[in-house]
């Protein structure tokens, strides 16, 4: 049986380096106050020793775990299914990456579920949390609100105050003016019943894009608009209930990529042609299926990636600055990314 090699210890970068262990241990956990060519001397023996630092020891000098929970309140089926949730994680990733921290990803499985990720925010494990995909009737933002666990939030924060949505910190995109975008190009193309399929109403960005739509047609027929849940099984739905409603319909704004490409499969399979009889726009501009569908997907883009970086970055900017002058000089705000139509063949 070999031997156990033991662990370099803190002490022995310490001699290696020729300093004190406070100074190793300050250079080690980020602390100021150490002269540069101390802190290379240190950094030199930790990369020669190949020291790995206690997180628990660590934790108890920086009062920080280098750990962020991001929480979606999505099931597991619908996380691994849809792929803005990878696009929205990959930017998280990348962002916490850079920072050293690790992401701790927290499901909503169920009702039950929340008093789960509650307990275990509160419970110190994390030094902040991450949050989207949230319904109008979700209690996490006042769980998160009770453990006093820093917060981003992902899409503009449709609760009352009572759940904390005052002065909440997030990270959105122009709903509701690329909506109106897109409706405006299609009426732009001389289409008169232009329909939409909603993404859930109970989310806030399904609820800004059918506001987008009601404010560039705000006299539409209440039958050309189809409620949905961004979903391709719930978009064929929607498509088809709207073409029972409405044979004449000539055009479809759809609340996002995958419902479009539901509703191109159900016009397809009942024979409509794409754009000549009915033209479909998306929201989302989700690569590689926009350019995939049949025909190639005109769509709202929004740049998924970046909102999930800009999230983890106020957050740990947020964390450096807890409890000091600059955090009281630079309030939490709500960020809002444009948007952009991108012209392809499907309108």
């Amino acid at each position: 049986m070999s031997e156990t090699v033991p662990r370099p210890t803190l002490e022995a970068v310490a001699a290696l380096a020729g300093v004190s262990r406070a100074t190793a241990s300050r250079v080690v956990n980020g602390g100021d106050g150490v002269r540069e060519p101390l802190v290379e001397r240190v950094r030199q023996a930790v990369e020669e020793l190949g020291y790995v630092p206690n997180q628990a020891a660590r934790s108890l000098v920086t009062r920080r775990h280098d750990a962020i929970a991001v929480v979606v309140a999505e099931p597991e089926t619908r996380v691994f299914a849809d792929p803005f949730f990878a696009r929205h994680l990959r930017g998280i990733s990348k962002e916490l990456t850079t920072h050293d921290n690790q992401l701790v990803l927290l499901l909503i499985e169920g009702r039950d579920d929340h008093a789960r990720v509650g307990r275990y925010l509160a419970g110190g494990h994390v030094d902040g949390a991450l949050v989207f995909s949230l319904h109008l009737d979700d209690p996490l933002p006042g769980l998160i609100r009770r453990a006093g666990v820093p917060t981003v939030f992902g899409g503009r924060p449709g609760w009352d105050d009572d759940g904390g949505g005052d002065g909440a910190v997030y990270v959105d995109s122009d709903n509701r003016g690329g909506a109106r975008e897109a409706v405006r190009h299609l009426v732009g193309l001389g289409r008169t019943r232009v329909a939409h399929i909603t993404g859930p109403l109970d989310q806030t960005s399904a609820a800004d894009r059918l506001d987008g739509f009601r404010d560039v047609l705000p006299d539409t027929d209440p039958r050309l608009v189809v409620g949905s849940d961004f979903t391709p099984a719930g978009g064929e739905r929607a498509m088809r209930e709207l073409l029972d409603r409405c044979p004449d319909v000539d055009a479809v704004f759809a609340a996002n990529d995958l419902t479009a490409a539901g509703a191109l499969r159900v016009l397809r399979d009942q024979g409509r042609r794409v754009p000549d009889d009915v033209a479909v726009i998306g929201f989302d501009d989700m690569l590689p299926l926009a350019e995939q569908t049949d025909p190639p997907l005109t769509t709202v883009r929004q740049d998924i990636e970046e909102m999930g970086r800009l999230m983890a970055r106020l957050l740990l900017r947020g964390l450096d600055h807890r409890n000091t002058a600059q955090e009281a000089a630079d309030p939490p705000s709500g960020v809002v990314l444009p948007t952009t139509l991108v012209r392809r063949a499907s309108a």
